[in-house]
Parts: C-alpha cells; structure tokens; sequence
C-alpha cells in the first residue's frame, strides 16, 4: 500500500502521527524530497497491555527501518535495527521519491495481527518526522550544543577560580612558613647572643671572686 506524506514537506518541523502495523509486516511511507534535504525522524512503540488496558512500552520491541531512493533502482540510504524507541536521519542528496519503511517484532507473545477478535492486536508506532533544510532543523540542535558550551565554559570559569584560589593560599602558606623560619632564626640567634652573654658573665664572676679570694688568704 502506497502512502503519502504531504503535509510533512509543509513545515521543517512536523507533527507527531502514529499508526498501527499487523504482524512483521513492513509499514511504508512515500516521500517525495528536494535535493539536499535533511529528514530526521524520531519513533516509539507501544504494545496493548491487557493488565492496564491502554497502550504501553514494551522493551522485547524491536524495529528495522530503511530508506530506498526509488528514483535511483531502490538504493538504500538507510538500514538500521533499533530498540522500541529511537531516532534515525538522513540527507537526500538528489531529488525525488524515498520509501521509508518501519518493520517491528516482539517477544511478547501477544496476538500480532489486528482483526474483530483482536481490536489491539499489532504494534503502534508513533513517528515524528522533520524535513527540511539541514540549517533548519539543526537549529534546535545547535541550540542545545550552545548550551551545553556555556555550561562547560562556566565549569571551565569556576575550575579557573578554584585554581587561583589554590595559587593563594599556596602562596600564603608558604609566605607564612617563610615568616616562620625567619623568626625561629632570629630566636636561635637572640638565644646564641644571650648564652654568650651568659658564659662571658659567668667567667667573669668567677674570675673576680678567684681574685677576692686570693686576697683575702694574703692579708
């Protein structure tokens, strides 16, 4: 069955759609891309859970998805395996028509395909495709790539500040022992000259006391 994306070539950015895909049968679109385009796509599936009622993730999901240049023999741009949620992108580098198609599988065991007896039956995948100029779309990008810059840059500034504060107070433990050293010279030396003092003081009484001594024996 051939589907056709139009409205998703009205807008670089497009809203989200989903739909529901029987058994492992590939489910594709048809788009028809000018040269040079970028088309990013993000998907994720559900599966129906009987115990909640709704639908829900189920992480036994996985998807094949490929991309084929119709206008050029089927060549295929894109061939990748995903888990139940994920992202894709590719730049159509000539004009024309590209098939995409999404290809599930569970372990889940549940019934796959949907009939009257199995209404929830199959997987639901919901797509949300931008196509568009690559400056279009990655703007979104490179916006959050700005912001993620500017928080490195202040790490980077506060890293700076903390360094600096490092390079202080290094400089004041060692001004400080520096200070130190040269008071404790200055007490040693202080404690030489008084000990000096102290010995030539104490030979000197003695020699006067030897002398008064020596006098008093003598008259």
């Amino acid at each position: 069955m051939r589907s056709i994306l139009p409205l998703l070539a009205l807008s670089p950015v497009a809203q989200a759609l989903y739909f529901f895909i029987d058994g492992t049968q590939p489910k594709c679109f048809y788009e028809e891309l000018p040269k040079d385009t970028l088309v990013v796509g993000h998907y994720h599936t559900q599966e129906y859970d009987d115990n909640t009622q709704a639908w829900a993730e189920h992480d036994g999901i996985t998807v094949y998805i490929s991309v084929d240049e119709v206008f050029d023999n089927d060549h295929r741009v894109v061939s990748q395996r995903g888990s139940s949620s994920g992202r894709f992108t590719f730049t159509a580098h000539e004009a024309g028509d590209h098939r995409i198609c999404f290809t599930p599988s569970s372990n889940s065991a549940r019934q796959a395909w949907l009939n009257t007896a199995y209404p929830n039956g199959g997987i639901k995948l919901t797509l949300d495709l931008a196509i568009g100029e690559s400056s279009e779309i990655e703007s979104t990008d490179k916006g959050k790539l700005q912001d993620i810059s500017q928080r490195v840059k202040d790490l980077n500034s506060r890293l700076q500040d903390i360094r600096r504060e490092q390079i202080f107070q290094r400089e004041r433990e060692a001004e400080f022992r520096d200070q130190s050293e040269s008071t404790n010279s200055r007490v040693i030396r202080w404690m030489a000259v008084q000990l000096v003092v102290l010995g030539a003081t104490c030979a000197w009484q003695l020699s006067h006391l030897r002398s008064f001594f020596i006098k008093q024996k003598l008259t």
